[in-house]
């Protein structure tokens, strides 16, 4: 069976969306003198112990967020791919938890009153919401060429 123009646009996004979210979780390991130098500017008083056991935990917190991710990508695609009538709304839903945990990186303080992630992190936690809004508009859109 092959799929509609939307259908398999939507997939090419899902697929970009999960590439996105490894690639931002890969990037929270790569960016560990980042996340030391935000910590000790939070915490001036912290050891190099302590800095290092924040660092660890930032890295266990993104890494955790990353495979649920990934997870919910996989999930989406497959649902997709087997034409489930619940793949729109749910990827809506995915949609809606994905924003919010990215805005939630983004914005969030920590208790010494600055952002709980280095900017640029947080930024990039949200480029795989790019991709999941395109998607669910395809999804969107090509359910409503087919009640036509």
């Amino acid at each position: 069976m092959t799929q509609s123009p939307p259908r398999r646009s939507a997939l090419a996004a899902m697929y970009t969306g999960l590439g996105l979210t490894v690639a931002v979780t890969v990037l929270a390991y790569l960016s560990t003198a980042v996340l030391a130098g935000h910590v000790r500017a939070g915490y001036p008083a912290y050891t190099p112990a302590q800095v290092d056991s924040a660092v660890t935990a930032y890295l266990v917190l993104l890494s955790v967020l990353g495979a649920l991710g990934a997870g919910g990508w996989l999930w989406m695609t497959w649902a997709v791919r087997a034409g489930k009538r619940w793949a729109r709304p749910a990827a809506t839903v995915m949609l809606v938890l994905g924003i919010g945990t990215g805005l939630t990186g983004l914005f969030i303080r920590d208790v010494s009153g600055e952002p709980g992630l280095p900017p640029a992190l947080g930024w990039a936690g949200m480029a795989p919401c790019l991709a999941g809004i395109v998607a669910v508009g395809l999804l969107w859109k090509h359910s409503e060429r087919k009640a036509q």
